[in-house]
Formats: C-alpha cells, sequence, structure tokens
C-alpha cells in the first residue's frame, strides 16, 4: 500500500529522505503490529510527505526533523511499555539538489 502526504506549512525544499523499520521488543510476546501502527501514526502527524512499504516506511523531510521523528517514535516505543526497540534506518542527503522520493520514483511510480 501507497500513501503520500503533502507537507504542510515547510518552507523550502526536503533535503533528506529516511527510510525506517522499527522492530520493537514487545512486552510479553505481543504482536508487533500496534506499536508499528503507533510509529506510523507518529509520521503521519508529523505533516511530513510518506510513503508506507510492506518493510520500512520513507519520509521525506529536513534531516534534522527526520532524525527528531527517529527518536521520537524509538522513545514512544519504550512509553508504550516495550523493554528494547531496534530501528533499522537508510538516509538519503543531498543538501544541494534535495531529496524527493517522486524524483526517485519517476521510472517505477507504481513500483513496477
Amino acid at each position: 500500500m501507497q500513501i503520500f502526504r503533502k507537507e504542510s506549512g515547510e518552507s523550502g525544499m526536503a533535503d533528506a529522505l529516511l527510510s525506517i523499520q522499527i522492530l520493537p521488543r514487545t512486552p510479553g510476546g505481543e504482536s508487533v503490529n500496534p506499536y508499528v501502527d503507533r510509529a506510523i501514526g507518529i509520521i503521519q502527524a508529523s505533516g511530513l510527505n510518506y510513503r508506507v512499504g510492506p518493510l520500512e516506511t520513507t519520509i521525506e523531510g529536513d534531516l534534522d526533523r527526520l532524525l527528531g521523528l527517529v527518536k521520537t517514535m524509538n522513545e514512544t516505543m519504550i512509553g508504550a511499555g516495550c523493554p528494547s526497540v531496534i530501528s533499522q534506518v537508510k538516509i538519503y542527503y543531498n543538501p544541494t539538489e534535495g531529496a524527493s522520493m517522486a524524483r526517485l520514483l519517476e521510472k517505477y511510480p507504481d513500483g513496477k
């Protein structure tokens, strides 16, 4: 499933793409799905452009703000009772030309 959201009120172009996969260790071996949904909710609330993929979510924005989201997602997992969390993160950073999911996906807009 693909989801995009337009950043509201941010001036300038995004300088980074960040892909993240959250892997919380859940209390009592519960399903991770509600925790992953909570992490995606944090991304949605940010107002940044994002795309949910089957194994990770990619977010477009300012590098500092993206790193702050990673911190918030990790702290939220701990606050929700997870004893630990692994965040696998990939970053594409291009402060000169900007970073755009749309530009990188021009040849494969539907993922095929």
